[in-house]
């Protein structure tokens, strides 16, 4: 999910390669497919982004240009391209798309996808190992990472490894991106077969994959800073507010609410009511959005699914 200004929501179909828009009062509408997007497994249209500015026709005048950057799984790699947002809410369409980054590695799994603008107004990606566990300890691949670039897809002069986009590394599958109120990064990410991990992401820092999983010994690498079994998580989107981290599970089909104050510490929620739970975002009006992802194979669909269902926070 991507939030506009207006409350409009931007929402990816991995299989479609659509982009849909909902209105705030949650009327649905095809709003444009990204093209060249190859479905296949776990691989095709992923994350979205949105930033104002960067293009020309300024076709929203009161708010500036709307661009919208998608990650997607191609013929033979994955990329990054961004388009303009055209037309007003209910009526929006797609503009010409321009490719950004390309040349992440592509898999049946483990692909990453995530995308998200930070306080800083670069542009941060998620990739996978995409299979290729060693890939993630190897700085020159962009598999297993976090990626750092700016917004017109260039390297920023400082990242920690000169000329390259990677910010971080060590990673199998990470998933949700955000930064709390204090200006730290955080990142689920997917384990194998024991442990799931919230980690808290620092410019050059090695999580570890596939040397370590979960919580370890060796000083070479970052601990996560929270951990859980693979049936309790299986993380997907996460959205902070403050430092109160909501982080959505897929096979736990769960919402964990995490307190990121002193030494953090998680709670659960809405366990089993909602099934798998893909997405999370945050409105101005202080609602927590919630993404079910039940139809996609791996989940029990219920009437209605899949849906996105508005929480108010108390």
């Amino acid at each position: 999910m991507a939030l506009l200004a207006d409350r409009s929501i931007l929402v990816s179909e991995r299989d479609t390669g659509q982009i849909v828009e909902v209105s705030a009062q949650g009327a649905t509408r095809d709003m444009g497919t990204i093209p060249g997007v190859v479905a296949s497994g776990e691989g095709g249209l992923l994350g979205l982004a949105v930033r104002l500015g960067g293009c020309d026709g300024n076709p929203t005048p009161d708010t500036g240009c709307l661009m919208l950057y998608a990650y997607f799984t191609a013929e033979s790699d994955h990329r990054i391209v961004r388009m303009p947002v055209l037309g007003a809410a209910g009526e929006r369409s797609l503009g010409a798309p321009e490719t950004i980054i390309a040349g992440i590695a592509k898999a049946g799994n483990h692909n990453g996808g995530r995308l998200a603008f930070g306080p800083d107004g670069m542009l941060y990606v998620t990739s996978g190992d995409a299979g290729n566990a060693n890939a993630a300890q190897d700085p020159t691949s962009l598999s297993g990472k976090i990626l750092r670039l700016t917004p017109d897809g260039g390297i920023p002069a400082d990242n920690p490894f000169p000329g390259s986009p990677v910010w971080s590394l060590g990673h199998r599958n990470p998933q949700g991106i955000a930064w709390d109120g204090q200006g730290r990064m955080w990142a689920s990410e997917f384990g194998q077969n024991q442990w799931d991990e919230l980690n808290e992401v620092k410019a050059g820092a090695n999580y570890g994959w596939p040397l370590v999983e979960g919580i370890g010994d060796d000083k070479r690498f970052v601990n996560p800073v929270l951990q859980w079994s693979t049936d309790e998580a299986s993380p997907s989107g996460i959205a902070i507010n403050g430092t109160t981290l909501y982080m959505a599970a897929l096979r736990g089909q769960r919402l964990w609410v995490i307190d990121l104050a002193g030494t953090p510490a998680s709670n659960e929620t809405l366990v089993g009511e909602l099934g798998r739970l893909r997405d999370v975002a945050l409105t101005a009006d202080g609602r927590l959005l919630v993404l079910t992802n039940n139809t996609d194979g791996r989940g029990s669909p219920r009437d209605g699914d899949d849906r996105i269902v508005a929480i108010v926070l108390g």
